[in-house]
């Protein structure tokens, strides 16, 4: 009697390696080194704004002055960029960043809080942020709320928050271990402390992103929500955890600003939101979600940080900075749609 079809016994079909898909149906070998051709990109444009600086005004723009002014500003938007890569890589938005490290900022230089010294300060500034964060990652991932309604509404309470406790006025930081931060001479080696955190936080978030299971999960939920809920992960805890690393980046740079500036007011962080978002798309991360670049971020970041101080020495308006500002972003959104639809994205 011969064995049914279905009974009958089969060879082993032998395992078969197939690279990682991406979004797009890319390799991640190929896409690995379209992100190295982005950086280097990035780089090009950078020494050559840098070029352009040190012909247009050598004195003043290579002085090394100057050169520390620009890492500084760059570090504390930078990190809130950090914090927004993460979001914008796992398919959100977060448009509270700059209100948030307002927010954070006022209340941690009123004079309750600098009764209580550096660490009252730092203690206040990280609790703020990551509360508006757990505020934002509960509503949209609990809630069900769209991330830009929800951070627009976190935008404008926190901003009317700000602007209530401080009355309008500038908090002056009377703290000295906190404002020796900010001198000359707590640099280390020629480098600022706030350049120094911001190195440090860069480098955790690209561990984080490229090197654990926490960043394969985010990029896993930007790329497909649904695939990866099938796949085992929680995406409502994911999104969650990723509104409070925002809302943790945002309270950091809230401190390392109160460094800078010596006082908290109610205008800190304004546009944080716009060039946080511009800096991580120009930087190579996906809009739509599914590919994040912590380095392609901080260079972004130091792009417009530069183009701002070249246009400040030169003493062109800040008009034609927001033009330019805006065709640097329309530019990469149309180069992200053009590698998107060649299937490079």
């Amino acid at each position: 009697m011969t064995q049914p079809a279905s009974e009958a016994p089969q060879a082993p079909t032998p395992p078969v390696d197939v690279p990682p898909v991406t979004k797009g149906g890319g390799r991640r070998p190929a896409l690995g080194l379209r992100a190295d051709v982005r950086n280097l990109s990035l780089l090009g444009v950078l020494a050559a704004l840098v070029l352009v600086g040190g012909i247009t005004q050598p004195d003043s723009f290579l002085d090394v002055s100057n050169l520390q002014l620009v890492l500084t500003q760059a570090s504390v938007i930078g990190v809130v960029t950090v914090g927004m890569t993460f979001v914008i890589t796992s398919g959100g938005i977060d448009l509270s960043v700059g209100a948030i490290v307002a927010l954070a900022s006022v209340w941690a230089t009123t004079l309750a809080t600098q009764e209580y010294g550096f660490a009252g300060i730092l203690f206040t500034a990280i609790v703020v942020g990551v509360g508006c964060g757990l505020v934002n990652g509960v509503l949209i991932a609990y809630g069900g709320m769209v991330p830009f309604i929800a951070t627009l509404a976190m935008l404008a309470s926190a901003r009317g928050l700000a602007l209530y406790l401080t009355d309008g006025k500038t908090q002056i930081v009377t703290v000295n271990s906190v404002l020796d931060l900010g001198l000359p001479a707590s640099y280390v080696l020629g480098i600022p402390p706030l350049v120094l955190v911001f190195a440090g936080v860069t480098v955790i978030g690209w561990l984080v992103l490229n090197r654990t299971t926490f960043g394969r999960r985010t990029v896993a939920v930007g790329g497909n929500a649904e695939a990866a809920r099938l796949a085992g992960i929680d995406v409502r805890r994911q999104r969650l955890y990723l509104y409070l690393l925002s809302g943790l980046c945002c309270g950091i740079a809230a401190f390392m600003l109160i460094i800078l500036s010596g006082s908290g007011q109610n205008t800190n962080g304004n546009l944080y939101e716009l060039d946080a978002i511009a800096a991580a798309i120009i930087g190579g991360t996906l809009l739509s979600g599914g590919r994040g670049t912590i380095v392609g971020s901080v260079l972004g970041v130091l792009v417009f940080i530069t183009i701002q101080n070249i246009f400040a020495l030169n003493n062109l308006e800040s008009a034609v900075q927001q033009i330019a500002k805006g065709a640097i972003i329309v530019a990469a959104v149309l180069v992200q749609r053009s590698t998107v639809r060649n299937g490079d994205g």
